[in-house]
């Protein structure tokens, strides 16, 4: 994602004379380095972008680019080299490069590829889909709502040179490690990214000799390290050892992970990751470098651990507790059309399992499922982390009874494995990027599949009709911890009560009309969503994977902890210098004008 432009600097002085057509200014004066804007009827202070007179000056990013050591570069989206013109803000740009199209056409859907790019969203519905990989050059490829310019960060002065700076300047701030996120936070209209990816550096140890009374196993890891080289490391040990980490492989550990609390494989047993975190090294706001624990700065350690990503600190590190790897079992489950077309039976079927919900993650059960439209229940894996064949298939039993009672076909399969490593790098399937889609989502309460199971399979039943795809993640983040527990970190304490987590995904181009947009917009929210939440009244939604749009968010993500949260805030960031969609604070920020500016309403 680096344009072919001779000079940083000479692009940075075309950005400083690029002016952006916008509204009339309003009669009330922003802070230093706010923009004035009015839009529709509203008066805004924005943050600072390329053409207006705050903009920093070509000297200026020149003195950046040296303080980051020469890591400072001009974004363009993955796909530019296979157009024959980039229209960008720095001018039109000859970029066609039948090689390099051919290896990002080729690149594109695979999730490590675009982890390793320095700007770029996993998904790509929040990049406004302007520069897809194409076969047809005189396409019109534009950035977007791609940042403007990145830093690759490789020291602790690199971090903090960048976060002065747009705290200084005023800019857009977008803190970026792997981009796998569903909301478009690691992308933003005309921002400034720091890129954390290249803190890699891993660290084990038996016994934990840092702040909080833990003694026990644990390990450092650096903002970038992904789920997958964690585990390795962890698998080499003797005896073998594991963390808790998402279910997808390429996730980072270290950054928005924890800090929208972090589900996973593990949950069932040990809580979120971030119930397992022990200390973080941080960058705040004011770019101090801080240690955040038990004892040193408690309320940002607390806040930190699911409190909201890219709303507190820049993590450089973090530190978890670890524990040792066990014999696991994975049993796989479809339904497709191939085995079943009766809609009324598959649904009875779909009943019955999701009716068990609470009865799986009880006897320590985690279950992934997908339903699609047409038919199709997959489910891959349930997983018993300690249990063998024999363990997992008296505990599937009921369920297989029923589908087999009411005669419904299936296709099944079992296997063990000596440790979680291999059954995790074996039986859980590997995502695609690339993909645009609208994101959202619930929570089902235990008690809600007690009271309405019924209820909440006919709003699946909702969702799948208007054109979603469910993706289920069964678990309890409190069944394996003590409840003295459960008030120790951020995350919305209803989560302690939960049997299955749901992502909901609808499916839409990012360069769709703006009123197409709305309607999507419209239909997760209130038909697909707002079906689940009043299905599931005791529910929640969970920040990472959910609609950030979604009514009253502040109580579905964090319920009774936001108003703490929301004063951690003003203390560890009163003026705004990080920002990420409905997380603690941002209530009176807008992104205006079309998705691009933001700014705070006056």
């Amino acid at each position: 994602m680096r344009t072919n432009i001779p000079s940083l600097f000479a692009s940075a002085l075309l950005l400083c004379q690029h002016v952006t057509a916008g509204a009339t200014p309003p009669n009330t004066n922003p802070p230093k380095n706010w923009v004035q804007r009015k839009w529709n009827g509203s008066n805004y202070a924005c943050k600072c972008y390329a053409g207006d007179a705050c903009w920093p000056s070509a000297p200026e990013w020149q003195a950046l680019n040296a303080t980051v050591g020469g890591g400072l570069r001009v974004v363009t989206p993955p796909a530019v080299s296979c157009y024959n013109t980039f229209q960008g803000p720095l001018g039109n740009i000859s970029a066609f490069d039948a090689a390099a199209c051919q290896a990002v056409t080729t690149g594109f859907p695979s999730e490590q590829f675009q982890v390793d790019l320095p700007a770029a969203g996993l998904w790509t519905y929040f990049t406004n889909d302007t520069c897809r990989p194409t076969t047809n050059p005189t396409d019109t490829c534009t950035l977007g709502y791609y940042p403007v310019l990145v830093i690759t960060a490789k020291t602790t002065d690199h971090v903090q040179a960048g976060i002065k700076f747009a705290n200084k300047n005023n800019l857009r701030l977008i803190v970026r490690n792997t981009g796998h996120d569903f909301l478009g936070r690691s992308v933003g209209w005309g921002a400034l990214v720091i890129n954390t990816h290249s803190f890699q550096d891993i660290k084990v140890t038996n016994s934990w000799q840092g702040a909080g009374g833990y003694t026990g196993s644990a390990i450092t890891v650096g903002a970038g390290v992904q789920a997958f080289k964690a585990l390795k490391t962890l698998h080499e040990l003797s005896p073998p050892q594991v963390m808790v980490t998402g279910e997808c492989a390429t996730v980072g550990v270290a950054g928005g992970l924890p800090q929208g609390g972090g589900h996973g494989p593990l949950t069932n047993l040990y809580g979120f990751l971030a119930d397992t975190a022990l200390e973080f090294k941080v960058i705040t706001a004011d770019g101090v470098l801080r240690t955040a624990n038990a004892v040193t700065n408690p309320d940002l350690f607390w806040a930190l651990r699911g409190g909201g990503p890219a709303s507190f600190a820049v993590i450089l590190s973090a530190s978890y507790k670890t524990f040792v790897d066990l014999p696991s079992t994975g049993v796989i489950l479809n339904i497709t059309p191939a085995q079943n077309t009766n809609a009324t039976l598959f649904w009875q079927g779909v009943t019955a399992f999701h009716g068990y919900s609470n009865y799986f993650v009880s006897k320590g059960l985690y279950v992934y499922y997908e339903l699609v439209p047409g038919l199709v229940l997959h489910i891959q894996p349930f997983l018993g982390i300690g249990k063998n064949a024999t363990e997992m298939q008296a505990i599937l039993k009921p369920l297989f009874d029923d589908l087999n009672a009411m005669g419904l076909a299936y296709d099944t399969s079992s296997k063990s494995y000596s440790t979680f490593y291999e059954l995790y790098n074996d039986m859980f399937e590997t995502e695609t990027a690339g993909q645009s889609a609208l994101t959202g989502g619930w929570a089902v309460a235990k008690a809600d599949v007690v009271n309405n199971n019924a209820g909440i399979v006919s709003a699946f039943q909702n969702a799948l009709d208007h054109g979603a795809i469910l993706v289920g993640h069964m678990w309890n983040a409190g069944e394996g911890l003590p409840s003295r527990e459960w008030n120790n970190s951020a995350v919305n304490p209803r989560f302690r009560s939960v049997s299955d987590k749901l992502i909901t995904v609808l499916p839409l181009a990012g360069n769709a009309p703006l009123a197409d947009k709305a309607a999507a917009q419209q239909t997760l929210t209130n038909v697909i969503d707002g079906g689940l939440r009043a299905a599931a009244p005791n529910g929640a939604a969970y920040v990472n994977e959910a609609d950030p749009f979604q009514p009253n968010w502040q109580t579905a993500f964090w319920g009774t902890n936001y108003p703490a949260l929301l004063r951690l805030r003003k203390k560890w960031d009163p003026t705004g210098v990080f920002y990420s969609v409905s997380t603690p604070g941002t209530e009176d920020w807008e992104q205006i004008e079309w998705g691009t500016r933001l700014c705070k309403k006056l």
